[in-house]
C-alpha cells in the first residue's frame, strides 16, 4: 500500500530528528530507496523503527561514518520483516514474563504495572498475521495494551517528565517540524514513548 503524504513527512522528520536537523531533506537516493520499500510493502513504522535501531547502534561506535544515507538502514529493514515473518508463521518463542525482572525499582514491583506488561506480552505474542481477519483489531488493542503500562511508567517518572519532555521537544524543533502539527504529533508520541520505555528499562 503507498504511503500517505503524513506517513511519507514522519520519515523524513525521523531522518531529521536522529542527525539533529542537519539532514531535514532526503536526497535523490534516499528517496529512491523508500519507493523501492514502499512498492515492496513495507510499513513506514518498520522503517521508522529500523532508523532508531540504526541510529542507536551508530551512537555506540566510537568512529562513525560522517556521511549517512537511507540505504544504511538496509540491514535493520531486513533484520525487523524477519522478526515479523517468523511472527507471522508462529515460529516466535513464547513470552518471556521473566523479562519483567530487568525493570527498575519501584515500578518492578507495582502490581498493577507488572500486570499490564503481562497483559501486553500475551497480546504481542498471539498476534495473527497481518492478513488475517481480526488483525488490525488486535494490533489496536496490543498498543492499547502497552499504553497503558506506559502511562502507569509516565506517572512514577515524577519530576522527570519536565526534563524528557523539554528534550524531546527540542529535538524536534531542530528537525524543523511544526509543533501540534500531525507529524509533530506522532513523532512526539511515538519518542516519548521510547523514552519511557528506556528510563524504566521496560523491554521492546
Amino acid at each position: 500500500m503507498p504511503y500517505t503524504r503524513e506517513e511519507w513527512d514522519w520519515i523524513e522528520a525521523e531522518w531529521a530528528f536522529h542527525l539533529h536537523g542537519r539532514s531535514a531533506f532526503l536526497s535523490n537516493e534516499d528517496f529512491h530507496r523508500l519507493q523501492i520499500w514502499e512498492g515492496e510493502g513495507i510499513a513506514a513504522e518498520l522503517i521508522v523503527n529500523a532508523m532508531g535501531a540504526y541510529f542507536e547502534r551508530r551512537s555506540k561506535k566510537p568512529r562513525t561514518k560522517s556521511f549517512v544515507k537511507v540505504e544504511h538502514v538496509s540491514k535493520d529493514v531486513a533484520k525487523g520483516l524477519k522478526l515479523r515473518e517468523a511472527s507471522d508463521r508462529g515460529d516466535t518463542p513464547k513470552v518471556d514474563f521473566g523479562a519483567w525482572a530487568r525493570v527498575l525499582e519501584p515500578l518492578r514491583s507495582d502490581p498493577k504495572a507488572r500486570l499490564a506488561f503481562e497483559a501486553w506480552q500475551r497480546l504481542k505474542a498471539s498476534a495473527p498475521s497481518p492478513d488475517a481477519p481480526g488483525f488490525l483489531d488486535h494490533f489496536d488493542a496490543e498498543r492499547s495494551a502497552r499504553r497503558a503500562l506506559l502511562a502507569l511508567a509516565e506517572e512514577g517518572l515524577g519530576a522527570q517528565t519536565g526534563a524528557i519532555r523539554q528534550e524531546l521537544e527540542a529535538r524536534l524543533t531542530e528537525a524543523q517540524l511544526k509543533p501540534d502539527s500531525l507529524v509533530w504529533n506522532r513523532a512526539f508520541q511515538h519518542h516519548w514513548e521510547l523514552r519511557v520505555a528506556e528510563a524504566w528499562g521496560i523491554p521492546s
